[in-house]
């Protein structure tokens, strides 16, 4: 373990996402600090920023464009400096929608249909019937999602999605049970099962406290658990991905799996989704902070854990 190392959290930032980055810094900032390390925040909100003097690693706690994207992680590795989670080509890769479900495909693993919206249609889409969701191409945190039911709904639907990219994703409404699986050192933590109270799992259900159930570990026979882990981390591992993310997936009724999204810097309040699975797994906050540090550091010093 590497103690008492000079960190710099990066947190907030310019995205939409701002507001929930600024929670996951905060908490992470918190967590390093209670282990010994000497910790820094930096909001990169405006250009320009700088590091500060003496930093050793980089704890990227931002979501969303710029953070989430592979942007923050180009300047780093343009700058030589070690930092958590993905490097800029699996972040970005991951940050696309499109891109990910591709690799998917390319690696045999079931996604939901799609196409991908260059502009607003006219009216509904040849070859498709609802129900459907709607998601901006590169966005996260249920940014712009829209779940669309009946046909009278969709242009008001989709011009909501296209306010936050210039490109959107139609993609099959899967029904089943929606799930997320952690990854953690190429290893998939204890399912996340994920039951909103009434609606949908949207941007509201998601923040609204109490609005939504989370079962971990998920209630699933053993056979369909090891399914789902498995293509959790199958998905994570066709994006390139490192150290640790997490992967959405719906589970159909007959235990089939099918992956929606990847994501390569998951929630890190004490009450996200990853870490929960990972206090499902027996690793306290703290100590899963203490972990994506140290994966990150034995990376840049090319030691084995």
């Amino acid at each position: 373990m590497f103690d008492q190392l000079t960190i710099t959290v990066m947190l907030g930032g310019p995205s939409e996402e701002r507001i929930v980055s600024l929670k996951s810094g905060r908490a992470v900032a918190a967590a390093l600090r209670g282990l010994g390390h000497v910790v820094a925040e930096l909001d990169p909100k405006e250009p320009g920023w700088t590091l500060p003097h003496g930093t050793e690693l980089v704890f990227v706690a931002l979501h969303g464009t710029y953070g989430e994207d592979g942007t923050i992680q180009r300047r780093l590795e343009e700058l030589e400096m070690p930092f958590t989670g993905c490097d800029s080509e699996s972040s970005c890769v991951a940050f696309d929608k499109a891109l990910t479900k591709r690799r998917c495909l390319d690696a045999g693993l079931r996604t939901a249909r799609f196409e991908v919206l260059r502009s607003v249609p006219l009216e509904w889409p040849a070859g498709w019937e609802p129900p459907v969701v709607l998601k901006p191409l590169r966005q996260g945190s249920s940014i712009g999602l829209q779940f669309v039911n009946r046909h009278e709904e969709f242009l008001s639907a989709v011009s909501d999605s296209f306010r936050f990219d210039t490109e959107v994703l139609l993609e099959e409404r899967i029904l089943g049970r929606e799930t997320t699986v952690g990854i953690l050192d190429d290893r998939a933590l204890p399912i996340v099962e994920i039951r909103p109270k009434s609606g949908e799992y949207d941007f509201q259900n998601k923040y609204s406290s109490g609005a939504t159930e989370y079962f971990c570990p998920a209630r699933f026979d053993p056979a369909v658990t090891a399914n789902v882990q498995a293509a959790g981390l199958e998905a994570f591992r066709a994006v390139n991905g490192r150290d640790y993310g997490r992967v959405d997936i719906m589970v159909r009724s007959d235990g089939e799996p099918v992956v929606l999204e990847v994501n390569t810097l998951p929630g890190m309040t004490e009450t996200s989704l990853l870490p929960m699975a990972a206090a499902a797994d027996g690793l306290s906050f703290e100590a899963l902070c203490q972990r994506m540090v140290d994966l990150a550091m034995s990376r840049a010093e090319g030691v084995q854990l």
